[in-house]
C-alpha cells in the first residue's frame, strides 16, 4: 500500500510517499480502508523526533494519528465493530493515518453515521477530542467564563462550541481576521497580540473561571493577571509552564470509544461542527502537512483517499 510518511526523524524533507506492506490486524485493533485522515501539529512533532519515548514510532510509518474509513478486519477481541462498518478513531501504536489502510486502536474506535461525514469524523479524535476532554477536566459550570487562548484552531474552535453548548460564557483570543468565526460559535472574540490580557480584563473585570491555553510560551506567562478566584488553567501546549505560572496542568486525554461516540453525537445533534480549514487528496498530502506546519491553519486539515 501507499503511505505518506517517514523512515527517519527530521524536517519536511524526510516525509514522502512510500510503498509498504499491507498491515495485518492484531488483537485489539481494527483495520480500515481509509476514507479520510486528519493532520495535526503534534504529527509534525512526531516526525521531527520531539515525541520520542512518548509516541511509539515504527519505521517506516505514516504521519497522522486519526482516521475514518470502512472496517475490513477486526481483532478477535473487538466486539463493537464488524467488517463493513463505517468507523473512525485513533491509530494503533506504531502506526499512522496517512495510508490507504490504517490500523486503529479498537478501544479508540467508534462507529460513524451518515450524518457525520468522513472528513468531519477524521477531525474528531485529536483536536475535538482534546477540547471535549479539556472541557470535562475544567469542570465548567453553566455560568462560568472560559478563556481560550488560540481560539481559532482545531482544538480552540471545538472548545468554544462545546463550552457554549454547556452554557458557559467564552472569550476567544485570536487575530482580528478570525473574529467573525469566533462570534459564529457563540463566543466573544478578543484581539490577540500586545495588550491581550488588558482586553480580557476589560471583558471580564472579575477574572475568568477557567483557561484553555493552546498557544504556550510566552503568552501563557501573562495569564495570571486575568484569573478569577479558584480559576483552573489547562494547557496542552505548555503544561509545565501552566503548572509553574498558575498551578495548572496539561489535558488528560481519554481517547475511548465512549468519548468519541459522544463527540460524534454532538456533531449529529448540530451542537458541534468541526471546523475544517482545508481538504486535500492523498496525492497532495505534503501540502496538507505544510499548511499545518506553517501554524496558520484555521481549524482542521484533512486528507481524503480515493475509493475504488
Amino acid at each position: 500500500m501507499r503511505i505518506f510518511g517517514f523512515d527517519e526523524y527530521g524536517g519536511p524533507e524526510v516525509a514522502r510517499e512510500l510503498d509498504v506492506p499491507d498491515p495485518v490486524v492484531a488483537p485489539g485493533q481494527v483495520l480500515i480502508r481509509t476514507r479520510a485522515a486528519g493532520v495535526n501539529p503534534a504529527d509534525v512533532k512526531v516526525r521531527r523526533g520531539d515525541r520520542v519515548g512518548k509516541v511509539e514510532v515504527v519505521f517506516p510509518m505514516a504521519m497522522g494519528r486519526e482516521a475514518a474509513g470502512t472496517a475490513v478486519a477486526v481483532g478477535d477481541d473487538v466486539v463493537h465493530v464488524r467488517p463493513g462498518d463505517e468507523v473512525f478513531g485513533a491509530t494503533a501504536g506504531g502506526s499512522g493515518a496517512l495510508a490507504q489502510l490504517v490500523l486503529l486502536d479498537g478501544a479508540s474506535t467508534a462507529r460513524r453515521t451518515e450524518r457525520v461525514s468522513p472528513e468531519a469524523a477524521a477531525s474528531l479524535p485529536v483536536s475535538v477530542g482534546t477540547a471535549y476532554d479539556a472541557c470535562d477536566q475544567l469542570g465548567l459550570r453553566p455560568d462560568a467564563t472560559l478563556l481560550v487562548l488560540g481560539a481559532a484552531g482545531g482544538v480552540g474552535s471545538a472548545a468554544c462550541q462545546i463550552a457554549r453548548a454547556r452554557g458557559s460564557r467564552v472569550l476567544g483570543v485570536a487575530s482580528e481576521a478570525k473574529h467573525d468565526l469566533i462570534r459564529s460559535w457563540g463566543a466573544q472574540p478578543v484581539r490577540s497580540g500586545a495588550g491581550w490580557a488588558d482586553r480580557v480584563r476589560s471583558a471580564a473585570p472579575h477574572g475568568v473561571d477557567a483557561v484553555l491555553d493552546l498557544v504556550g510560551e510566552p503568552v501563557l506567562r501573562d495569564v495570571s493577571g486575568v484569573l478569577g478566584e479558584d480559576a483552573v488553567v489547562l494547557s496542552p501546549a505548555a503544561p509545565a509552564t501552566a503548572a509553574a505560572v498558575a498551578g495548572g496542568a496539561g489535558v488528560v486525554r481519554r481517547r475511548t470509544t465512549e468519548v468519541f461516540s459522544e463527540v460524534a453525537r454532538l456533531v449529529e445533534a448540530g451542537a458541534l461542527t468541526p471546523v475544517i480549514a482545508r481538504v486535500v487528496p492523498f496525492a497532495e498530502a505534503a501540502s496538507a502537512v505544510e499548511v499545518v506546519e506553517s501554524g496558520h491553519a484555521t481549524g482542521n486539515v484533512v486528507v481524503t483517499f480515493p475509493q475504488d
